[in-house]
């Protein structure tokens, strides 16, 4: 059905309803082994092959490329849909998506030949950037050395979701002779890597957020590059990825208490009416619920403008247009993290006791929406927003974390 149908807002560009059609039924596929996958703790890795078959993780190559042309405002719109079918999978792909993104607006000579062919075929890659426990914030432990004529990755990485259903992993490392940054990328079943699902979050529990090991592992020439040359507007990119999975989530909360609400024949005595369908002050709880999702999802669409702004000016956009980017969507985190916490919380009062039941899931909208807004705290992102408001200050250009 289209989204406009169902109350949601029409889509980004006049052929979006053309492109989701094509993925809707695989979205339905996935949703509905959502809530049996959380409580088995099964890894998505079959759905996750449906999306590369499709040509889902093509999205953002052009045609002539192999991929749909999308745009970032489509891109996004989509991942709000496939969140609202399972968020894990959204966050499992999100590092994969930039790096897309780095392919298309590479400037080493070979590279982009190299990467799109692969990329059309479905091949994926994985995040092993942040580390754990003593890890220090200025340069990573895991390290890149020169040895018998070869380059090799040393060391450990943790929250390298995505990287276990991934078929390259890109790989954060300092460079050992000089301390330079450099991002490699090694084939996951490389000699040497290892990635296990040791995630012991208590949200996005399918996302395999865990570990990745790098003991002497050979990194050709072509597969490394200076941690500077990013693409340009990564920041907001990777952080709009995360409102839509939020915006996602809320609409999963709201469809999931529309239906609870509508076959649930028990009634509290003191109710204000005989099902709970018709009590006025349920169905308000359910009308609050989704309102939070539309609204959440009007402001990734609105936000994800600024970016495609940016976009569009290729590799070297005005620095005011990349801080107003960075801007909009940090404006946007605390608001959309807000809504979806208090909606996938308030959902209980529209239901009863056994709304509480492992077998409902109805619990993992909370958990996977607090995981995700735990990832770059709200509280930073609203301090950055107040200090451009009053001191004109343009937001940071370094995210990272460790010890000082």
């Amino acid at each position: 059905m289209p989204e406009i149908d169902e109350a949601w807002g029409s889509g980004p560009t006049p052929r979006y309803e053309a492109l989701a059609g094509r993925f809707r039924p695989i979205f339905e596929r996935i949703r509905a082994g959502t809530v049996e996958r959380e409580r088995r703790r099964a890894l998505p890795h079959a759905e996750i092959g449906w999306l590369k078959q499709a040509g889902f993780t093509a999205l953002r190559l052009p045609e002539a490329a192999g991929g749909s042309g999308a745009s970032l405002p489509e891109l996004f719109a989509l991942l709000i849909e496939l969140s609202a079918a399972d968020s894990n999978l959204t966050q499992a792909l999100r590092a994969h998506f930039g790096f897309v993104e780095e392919m298309l607006h590479t400037k080493v000579p070979g590279r982009r030949e190299a990467w799109l062919p692969r990329l059309a075929r479905g091949e994926t890659a994985g995040s092993a950037r942040s580390e754990a426990g003593e890890a220090a914030q200025a340069a990573f432990e895991t390290k890149l050395h020169r040895r018998d004529g070869h380059w090799l990755i040393e060391g450990r990485k943790f929250y390298t979701t995505g990287s276990l259903y991934a078929d390259w992993v890109h790989v954060a490392t300092t460079r050992a002779e000089d301390g330079g940054a450099v991002t490699a990328v090694v084939r996951r079943d490389a000699p040497g890597v290892a990635v296990v699902d040791d995630w012991d979050g208590f949200g996005q529990t399918l996302t395999a957020s865990g570990t990745a090991t790098f003991d002497g592992v050979i990194v050709q020439d072509a597969d490394l590059r200076e941690d500077a040359s990013i693409f340009p507007y990564a920041l907001p990119f990777y952080q709009i990825v995360h409102l839509a999975t939020l915006a996602g989530i809320g609409r999963a909360a709201a469809r999931d208490v529309a239906e609870a609400v509508a076959r649930r024949k028990r009634a509290y005595s003191h109710g204000a009416a005989a099902l709970p369908k018709q009590d006025p002050q349920v169905l308000q709880v359910v009308g609050r619920v989704r309102g939070a999702a539309y609204a959440a999802g009007a402001i990734v669409a609105k936000v994800t403008e600024a970016v495609q702004r940016v976009a569009t000016e290729g590799d070297s956009p005005e620095p005011q247009a990349l801080a107003v980017a960075e801007i909009e969507t940090a404006q946007a985190v605390g608001v959309v993290s807000s809504l979806i916490l208090d909606a996938a919380t308030v959902l209980f009062d529209a239901l009863g006791a056994s709304a509480v039941l492992r077998e409902a899931g109805l619990d993992r909208h909370w958990r996977n929406a607090r995981t995700i807004t735990s990832h770059n705290p709200r509280i930073y992102k609203e301090r950055i927003v107040g200090d451009f408001a009053v001191n004109g200050i343009a937001p940071p250009q370094s995210w990272r974390v460790g010890r000082v």
